[in-house]
């Protein structure tokens, strides 16, 4: 399989000589962003790589915490973190990041460790390919009935601020997927059925009444729960949309954490 890179990070000359000696020696797909929260969380979520290089370089307490949306991608166990650094900025990192795993190659490079590190990752991968472990792993506590499972909510919504907002407002309660477009939207659920949608009403393509028309012709799907996100100038497009449609309402943007979960256990319990 073709092992998919990301490569990020303030120290542009390092990225570049990494991605160029991943092309050329061993074939990898990589991917470049800059090393900023949104385009980490943009790329996360439309590339779903299985690495991240972080390139570290001139840093600040700032731009070390930028990469803390990878928090949720290491925790559900999807990706490896490998930060290329010196001494002072692998302090520096480990003192100002949420992140809990992440493997330090010191610099300069050695593409031999990094090789044998990105080989063993992609045994790992044949081998799940190989036993039809699948993306999507359940797990059922010891305590199941005891307490309540926590609900899945799929968000949908084109700007990135919205999308990490929301999911930082949410995570503590429930398991939360983000998604950029209708399209996307559609991709997921073809795989897994969330609890309830909470969905953008403007959208470029495929607006929010568009996906919740084709959510209810598709079986399987017409019974999920959705609720518009909004903002105030669209109020009045948004109730005659209600009337017709007849989503589970909506919220206004920017949400407020307390209007949030106050919606999802009205709807959901």
């Amino acid at each position: 399989m073709q092992l998919k890179v990301l490569v990020t990070g303030k120290n542009r000359k390092v990225a570049i000589d990494i991605c160029e000696h991943l092309e050329a020696d061993r074939g990898y797909a990589t991917i470049k962003c800059d090393p900023n929260k949104t385009a980490v969380f943009d790329s996360m979520i439309s590339e779903l790589p299985k690495v991240v290089i972080i390139c570290l370089g001139d840093e600040t307490p700032a731009s070390f915490q930028a990469y803390n949306v990878l928090k949720l991608a290491i925790s559900q166990g999807n990706i490896t973190i490998i930060a290329v650094t010196d001494e002072a900025n692998e302090k520096n990192f480990i003192n100002n990041t949420e992140l809990e795993r992440v493997f330090f190659l010191s610099r300069p490079v050695s593409l031999f460790a990094l090789y044998e590190k990105l080989a063993e990752i992609e045994k790992e991968l044949e081998s799940e390919k190989e036993n039809g472990v699948s993306g999507f792993r359940e797990y059922v506590s010891e305590n199941a009935g005891k307490a309540h499972a926590r609900k899945h909510i799929l968000v949908v919504d084109d700007d990135s601020e919205q999308l990490m907002n929301i999911r930082d407002q949410l995570d503590e309660f429930y398991n939360v997927t983000c998604v950029k477009s209708g399209a996307d939207a559609f991709r997921y659920l073809a795989k897994k059925t969330p609890d309830l949608i909470l969905l953008d009403y403007l959208m470029p393509v495929m607006d929010g009444p568009d996906v919740l028309r084709n959510i209810k012709d598709t079986p399987g799907l017409e019974d999920i729960p959705v609720v518009f996100l909004t903002g105030m100038t669209e109020k009045k497009k948004v109730l005659a949309t209600l009337a017709e449609l007849k989503p589970q309402g909506y919220i206004v943007k920017p949400a407020k954490k307390s209007a949030l979960v106050a919606k999802i256990i009205d709807i959901l319990g």
